[in-house]
This record gives structure tokens, C-alpha cells and sequence, in this order.
């Protein structure tokens, strides 16, 4: 109750000092908060960035960034993060792959005072981050591998072949974890086989995916776990003019016109509201000093079908009409955090 009530609060009193008008704006108050991602090349965590970006936008008169390596570099990670010792941020939200690595400089940036969140990805134990926003990617994976099940007879007894693109990263193990699972269920008949390395450079996918066709010419389905694996899958399925189902994640416009022309089944993580939400609480307690909650925030993903992609496809072309779609989840659950909080152990790695 502490919480919706000091959150709610919060919102109404930034709403109205946004509200004063023919006023000169104060200086900031305080140091920019920030978004520090991996990967900064790849739609999913340019979707994040201006999520988070849209998130402290909405609360306003709060400074941000969003930084990060331009390819999946770790280390590099970890030296941006220790570089915020000289000049800590006001608040940091963090989405790594290498939860793990950063257990130990993050422990030093809580302790040094700089309020942290963990975005996407859950955090490692030790880490110091009390607070998680992001999928059930085991659900994700069961809710993916039920659409492929869809498209398939019920006696299916042929080869699933299972793709990931960053093996070992928790994100991605769980989806796995999740479409094996549920396939395993509703076909006790068929062969399950994967995971395998499918890598995240496009080009490497496409290959990896090739390999994994012509290795397994009667399979019935190939799922993988990332973008390029579903634009991959899908083209593969088109130039073929193959009869076997494909099956991914993410939410980008060429996975979005797969699923329109019937070539791919697709589950959105929903990055930008994980982004957007992370965004508004950091800008909350930088701004009105409201304590970040403690838990895991979990954010639904979304099937994605025949049936709704022309709303995503429009929802997707402009970044204005991506903040009109997400902003009231954003409020119901930045307004009521307590709501939605499952503990972070459920999610931790």
C-alpha cells in the first residue's frame, strides 16, 4: 500500500509542476539517469532505449542516456559501468547477457549509492540489484511453441529442430527451456533437437539455419530464439517454398510481414514497455525521489497472428504511436507496482 500510495502521489505532483506554465524552467536538479545495454546494433535494444527514453520523457525535467557497446562485448560493458565511479548517474538501468560478469561491479555502483534496476535480463546473485523488469521468458517459450503447435497435426511424430541464438545467455536458455517443454507435452511422439548455435550476426544465422536444413530435410518446424533467426527462418521458408513451420521471437518489421504472409509464428517480448517502464521509474525517484520497488515487474509478452499484425505493423511505424500503445500500461504499472511484483528470486539466474 506504501507503495501505490507514494507512487501515486509522485505522478500527480510531476503532473502538476509540468503543468505550470509561463514559468523559466529551473536548472535540472540532478545528474542524467541512464540506460547501459549490449548489443546497441540490434532492434530489439534500440526498442529498449527508446522505451526508456519515452519512460523518463513522460515524467519530465529528468536528463537521460542510453549507452552501450555497439556489438555484444561484455567486457566493454563493464568498463562503461565502472566509469559511472567518476560520475555516478542519478539512476541506472542495466540489460546485459553476461548477468553474471557484472555481479561484482554492480555490487559496487548499489553500494556506492546509484539506484539500479535490472531490464530484460534478470540480475545475478550478488549483484546488489533489487529490482527486475522483464519477460517470464519460459512462458514466452511455451506461449511461442503453442502457436507453432497450432500449425501442426495433432499426431505430429516428425523432427523439431530448436535454434538459439546467444546459447547460454538465461534469457535465452528459458525460452528453450519453455518451447521444449511444451512441444514435448503436446507431441510425446516427435523428436525434439537443439538447441544449436544459430549466433546473432545475420549473416552467421542465415548459415547456421541453412546447415540446419539441409541436415534435417524432413523436419516438420525450426524455431529459433532471436530476430535473425525469425527474418532468417522466414526467408529460407519463402524462397523454398517450403511447407514446414518457422517460429521466433521479437517484433521488427520484417518478422512482422512473415507473420502476415502466413511464414512465421512470432511472440513479442514487448521491449519498448520494458524500456518505458524502467524509464519512468528511474525518473520517479531521480525526480521525486519515489524508491524504486523491489521484486520483479513481470511485462507480458504478445502473440503476434494473423488477427492483430496489421495493429502491430501500424503500432510499429511510428515511435509515437508505439508511446500512445504502451503509455497506459505504463501508468497502470509504474501507479501500482505492487500489482504486478513476483519475487525476484522466481527470476534470478
Amino acid at each position: 500500500m506504501r507503495i501505490l500510495t507514494s507512487a501515486a502521489m509522485a505522478v500527480m505532483a510531476v503532473a502538476g509542476l509540468c503543468g505550470i506554465s509561463g514559468a523559466a524552467a529551473p536548472p535540472l536538479p540532478h545528474a542524467p539517469v541512464a540506460l547501459l545495454a549490449v548489443n546497441m546494433r540490434q532492434p530489439f535494444v534500440q526498442e529498449l532505449a527508446e522505451g526508456f527514453a519515452t519512460g523518463v520523457e513522460d515524467i519530465g525535467r529528468t536528463a537521460h542516456v542510453q549507452e552501450g557497446p555497439e556489438i555484444g562485448d561484455p567486457g566493454h560493458q563493464v568498463e562503461l559501468l565502472r566509469g559511472y565511479r567518476t560520475a555516478p548517474p542519478s539512476g541506472l538501468a542495466v540489460f546485459t547477457q553476461s548477468p553474471e560478469l557484472l555481479a561484482a561491479p554492480l555490487a559496487e555502483t548499489t553500494a556506492a549509492g546509484v539506484p539500479v534496476l535490472a531490464v530484460a535480463c534478470a540480475p545475478a546473485v550478488g549483484s546488489g540489484v533489487r529490482l527486475f523488469v522483464g519477460n517470464d521468458n519460459y512462458r514466452l517459450g511455451r506461449l511461442l511453441a503453442g502457436q507453432v503447435a497450432a500449425r501442426l497435426p495433432r499426431d505430429t511424430s516428425g523432427v523439431i529442430v530448436l535454434g538459439a541464438n546467444v546459447p547460454g545467455m538465461p534469457t535465452i536458455d528459458k525460452r528453450v527451456n519453455g518451447v521444449r517443454d511444451e512441444l514435448r507435452e503436446r507431441f510425446p511422439n516427435a523428436r525434439v533437437l537443439g538447441p544449436f548455435d544459430t549466433k546473432m550476426d545475420p549473416t552467421a544465422n542465415r548459415e547456421a539455419w541453412e546447415v540446419l536444413l539441409a541436415a534435417n530435410p524432413d523436419a516438420v518446424a525450426f524455431l529459433g530464439t532471436g530476430e535473425a533467426d525469425g527474418r532468417n527462418l522466414a526467408a529460407l521458408r519463402q524462397e523454398r517454398h517450403a511447407t514446414w513451420v518457422a517460429g521466433s521471437f521479437g517484433v521488427d518489421m520484417p518478422l512482422l510481414l512473415a507473420v502476415r504472409s502466413g511464414d512465421l509464428s512470432l511472440v513479442s517480448p514487448e521491449h519498448f514497455l520494458q524500456g518505458a517502464i524502467a524509464g519512468r521509474l528511474q525518473a520517479l525517484q531521480a525526480r521525486v525521489g519515489v524508491a524504486l520497488p523491489r521484486g520483479w515487474i513481470e511485462v507480458p509478452g504478445l502473440v503476434v497472428d494473423r488477427g492483430n499484425v496489421d495493429a502491430v505493423i501500424d503500432r510499429q511505424t511510428w515511435l509515437f504511436s508505439r508511446q500512445n500503445w504502451f503509455r497506459p500500461q505504463v501508468d497502470d504499472i509504474v501507479t501500482d507496482p505492487g500489482r504486478h511484483l513476483r519475487p525476484l528470486s522466481d527470476a534470478s539466474v
